[in-house]
């Protein structure tokens, strides 16, 4: 080998760092693509938060069959979900019970489900609603057993 081959000689070039510009730059894209996910991670909460609502409104359907099933008819909307959970005192009184839930469940945003019976867009049978984010009936957050979107 010759003595003057680049091979053999120690190359400046390797033994130099990051330069404070190219640190900055890998920065800024770490905290633009940090910046995104914490943005996409807000709209997670908010979609849990409605499929729970969804999950919710599926387990009370299936007490509300469960009672019907024993009862011969759904409660009443003055006899509302709390039949679900302990016999209801008020007229027509189920001579067969009994309790489909332990306790009916809040919404994801703390309030109580809505039943009616009939319901307002079917009046063939009941409807469940959460009143949303919002926490006010009749608004576009509303999310009711009658929509279709479960």
């Amino acid at each position: 080998m010759r003595k003057n081959s680049p091979l053999l000689t120690k190359p400046q070039n390797l033994s130099r760092g990051f330069t404070l510009m190219e640190m900055v730059m890998v920065m800024a894209i770490i905290a633009v693509l940090a910046g995104g996910v914490i943005g996409l991670m807000k709209n997670f909460d908010k979609t849990a938060e409605v499929q729970q609502a969804v999950n919710d409104i599926r387990a009370i359907e299936s007490a509300l069959k469960q009672y019907k099933t024993l009862a011969g008819r759904y409660p009443t909307t003055d006899q509302g979900l709390e039949a679900l959970a302990s016999k209801p005192t008020k007229a027509p009184v189920p001579r067969r019970y009994a309790a489909a839930m332990t306790s009916v469940p809040l919404d994801p945003w703390k309030n109580d489900y809505i039943y009616k019976m009939p319901g307002s867009k079917d009046p063939k049978t009941y409807e469940l609603i959460s009143k949303g984010p919002d926490g006010q009936e009749g608004t576009d957050d509303d999310i009711s057993s009658q929509d279709g979107a479960e």
